[in-house]
Order: structure tokens, then C-alpha cells, then sequence
């Protein structure tokens, strides 16, 4: 995860720590940052999508929805960190089948799997990124789920550094995952299962995802009102306020 110079905001006055970006490891717990993407095809998967997250101190809510990848069969997908927070171009050449880029050809750009969005209740940490039956297994899907996650995962996606990924490509057009080139991430597994065929990175913007679809993970958006913003517009108030006075007593003395 890239580290900011952030921390240096903790020593400034109250009213510049106020309008100070980007968040700190200490003052993110009240703050929302709201975050959307596009997702763009890799590998010619022939898919597409877009996702949405909310993110309120260490609590994640994230939304994905996915079209057109290879129908009954697990994507693995995951929020990574770590690296440039970038896609990869497209047209690199990669380590794979007919240069198809495989998951670690690309980790200087999107990073390492650090969120594995799993369904389910399943475990949301990079020990889940290949836990395959908690996986959508469709080619369009919609997916939605609420959780916590570790302290510096929380400042990464504050800072604005996540990048979805989703995994899965049918390359010699099968209709399944197969092919005598093995994972780059688990030896027992065809590449074709674990490449990347969807990326985006998140960006913080005004999010307006659209509702309904079937989730496949628990939770919802309550709960997750922009309360930084909140304190933070009270405590400018605050300060405007104590040096309107200020200036009254002064006209009054002179």
C-alpha cells in the first residue's frame, strides 16, 4: 500500500486538519468516502461491469455487477492494493496462454490481493482470495455485501488506492476452464481459472448505484451516514463563530 504524508496534518491547527486530504490512520474512523469504477475487460474476456463502495472508518460496503464472462463457473473476485492503483494496459504482453496476462504479470499495477469478496458470510481476507464455492459461478452477476476490514486496508481504500479485480477467462473459448497452462496462484488449477478478466480502480466520486439484484453476500448501505463531513462542517461553524466574537470585543474595547 502506498504510504501518504498525511501523518505531518496531525501537528496543523484543528480548522486546517478540517479541509486536510488525504485521511490519516487517525482521523478516518468517522469519515465516508464513497468510491466507483467501471470495469474494464482484460484478456478479451468479453465482459464488462461497474462497481460501488462505501467506506466509513474500517467498515466496507461494496457493490459489483458483472456481464457477459463465462456462464457456470467460479470468478474469483477481490479488492487489491498495494501497487500503482491502476489496470494494466490491455494490450501488454503477458506470461500466459498466447500472452494473455496472468494475475502476477500485472501486480505493479493493481497490487496484491488484500479483500477476497466472497459471499455468504465467507472470510473477506486475502486467505479467502481462492475460496472457490464462495465465488460467483455466473457470468452476470450482482453482487453486495457489508464487512470490516483491517486498519491499513481501511486508510488504502480512503486514500483512494483500491482496484477491483475479477478473475476468470475461457481464452480457447471451451466453455469451461481448462488448457495444459497451470495458475500462477495455485498449481492445481487451470490459468484460465484464475487470470484476470475485469479491472477497475476505484475513484472517489458521487455514487449512484442502482438498486435491486440479487446479492450474494449480506448486508446494506444503513448506517453509513457521512458523519466526518458532519463534524467537520460543525467545527467550522465553530471556529467562524469564535472569531466573529472575537472581532465584536475588540470593536467594543477600542
Amino acid at each position: 500500500m502506498k504510504v501518504t504524508t498525511a501523518l505531518a496534518a496531525l501537528a496543523a491547527p484543528a480548522i486546517l486538519a478540517v479541509s486536510a486530504a488525504p485521511a490519516t490512520a487517525h482521523d478516518i474512523e468517522n469519515e465516508t468516502v464513497e468510491l466507483m469504477t467501471s470495469l474494464d475487460e482484460l484478456n478479451d474476456s468479453g465482459g464488462s461491469g461497474e462497481a460501488w463502495a462505501k467506506v466509513t472508518g474500517n467498515e466496507v460496503w461494496i457493490k459489483v455487477e458483472v456481464q457477459g464472462l463465462l456462464d457456470g463457473a467460479p470468478h474469483a473476485q477481490h479488492i487489491h492494493l498495494g501497487g500503482a492503483a491502476e489496470c494494466p494496459d490491455p494490450s501488454m504482453m503477458g506470461s500466459g496462454y498466447e500472452g494473455a496476462i496472468r494475475t502476477t504479470d500485472a501486480i505493479d499495477s493493481y497490487g496484491e490481493v488484500r479483500v477476497s469478496l466472497t459471499g455468504n458470510d465467507a472470510d473477506t481476507s486475502e486467505a479467502a482470495a481462492l475460496d472457490v464455492a464462495n465465488f460467483p459461478a455466473d457470468g452476470t452477476y450482482t453482487y453486495e455485501r457489508t464487512f470490516e476490514v483491517p486498519q491499513d486496508v481501511a486508510e488504502g481504500l480512503h486514500h483512494g488506492d483500491g482496484v477491483v479485480v475479477v478473475h476468470g477467462v475461457d481464452h480457447d473459448g471451451s466453455g469451461e476452464y481448462d488448457g495444459e497452462q497451470m495458475s500462477d496462484l495455485d498449481d492445481s488449477l487451470p490459468s484460465e481459472a484464475t487470470d484476470p478478466a475485469l479491472c477497475g480502480a476505484l475513484q472517489e466520486g458521487q455514487m449512484s448505484a442502482p438498486g435491486g439484484g440479487v446479492a450474494t453476500g449480506g448486508g446494506s448501505t444503513g448506517g453509513l451516514e457521512n458523519t466526518g463531513l458532519i463534524a467537520g462542517g460543525a467545527l467550522l461553524v465553530a471556529a467562524g463563530a469564535g472569531a466573529f466574537a472575537l472581532n465584536q470585543r475588540r470593536r467594543a474595547e477600542s
